[in-house]
């Protein structure tokens, strides 16, 4: 029932990504990696229920499967996170698999009646073929998930440098799904074909939720930009006072380092700005719309940043709206707001980056701090 479930759910989900509107191609490989799920997990069970003597065609076409969930794993992965790379084609990916078919081509060219004999045999006749086969399986899954897990780490390393929120770009959700691939790779090491297939299934389940979870998925409502290396995903957000200036000349990427001189001349502007006009209270602040409103490069000012402040854009950003809500709560005219709406007024666009990013700032919970300076806020 399990099985029967997995395969019903993955067909489902699968349809909601083809029937998406404005799908991505990120939707599209999902949805093609979930149909072969799907299929992987119906020989499956036509082999554990004996119902394959009835679907002899389908008759070795789950073996080399296993070496396209790797690829398809890592493709999702590049794409969302704008990480594709256009040195290797990603057809590439998938010619193990292709090779393994072309082993095989003489068992799919056997009659109906010799194909379910060498099933019934256990392979025989084939053991050196399917030996040959599920030799690169687990290297294969091993390697694609850790690319993929690396491709994620960059992401968030580059959403640091550049953003200064992650509510709405960040891929945990993808990096669990990674580490779900991973307990069905240590499975195939080390457990049995029960153990992988049921861990299949509620991978399936997976991500049936955590994709229903992360609005935009598999419902028709956008999804948040995810941001390309350099990229941001909001290059017309208007900060306060004024816009940034999208006809100046932009500063070529420099490889050179900064003079001391110039670092600093950097750092006073970036200090005097921040204070007269609080452009971090802007939730979707980004390294992109500050930079332009300094006219500088965003590598010049990323490292101005890094090195004056000692910490990344995400960390500098939120630690002056971790200030300016602290300025804030004990402001006697605002005694009747809440904790969250001085929160928001500060620049945060959530509670849970609101309380996490004070936390990390100050050691201790917001509601720790109003009852050691004896503020007593609305209750949210």
């Amino acid at each position: 029932m399990l099985h029967i479930a997995g395969i019903i759910i993955s067909i489902f989900l699968a349809f909601l990504l083809f029937a998406k509107k404005g799908k991505s191609a990120a939707d599209l490989v999902l949805a093609a990696w979930l149909v072969v799920i799907s299929f992987h997990l119906l020989c499956y069970h036509l082999l554990i229920s004996g119902a394959y003597t009835g679907f002899p065609y389908l008759l070795g076409t789950e073996i080399p499967l296993p070496l396209v969930h790797g690829p398809f794993l890592y493709l999702y992965t590049a794409l969302l996170t704008g990480q594709t790379s256009s040195r290797i084609p990603w057809p590439v990916h998938f010619l193990p698999a292709a090779i393994a078919y072309m082993l095989l081509s003489k068992f799919y060219l056997l009659p109906t009646a010799a194909k379910i004999a060498v099933y019934e045999n256990h392979g025989k006749g084939f053991e050196t073929i399917t030996a040959i086969i599920r030799f690169p399986i687990v290297p294969s899954g091993i390697l694609y998930v850790v690319l993929s897990l690396m491709m994620l780490r960059k992401h968030r390393i580059n959403i640091s440098k550049q953003f200064s929120y992650s509510e709405k770009i960040n891929l945990d959700w993808l990096v669990y799904l990674a580490l779900g691939m991973a307990a069905i790779w240590l499975s195939i090491i080390f457990g049995g074909d029960v153990s992988t297939f049921i861990l299949v299934d509620l991978f399936v389940l997976f991500i049936g939720y955590f994709g229903i979870k992360q609005v935009g998925i598999f419902t028709n409502r956008p999804e948040a930009p995810i941001p390309q290396t350099g990229e941001s995903p909001l290059p017309e957000t208007v900060l306060p006072s004024e816009p940034p200036n999208h006809s100046a000349p932009k500063t070529k990427y420099q490889k050179t380092a900064l003079g001391d001189d110039m670092l600093s001349n950097i750092h006073q502007q970036l200090t005097a700005l921040m204070e007269s006009e609080k452009l971090f209270t802007a939730p979707e602040l980004n390294l992109d719309d500050l930079a332009a409103r300094l006219s500088v490069s965003s590598n010049a000012l990323s490292q101005v940043i890094n090195s004056l402040e000692q910490r990344n854009f995400y960390d500098y950003i939120n630690d002056l709206r971790v200030r300016e809500f602290k300025r804030l709560a004990v402001l006697p005219e605002n005694s009747r707001l809440t904790l969250l709406s001085i929160a928001y007024e500060a620049g945060f666009n959530s509670k849970t980056s609101f309380n996490r990013n004070f936390k990390k700032a100050t050691g201790i919970s917001p509601r720790e701090f109003c009852q050691q300076e004896k503020i007593l806020p609305e209750p949210e």
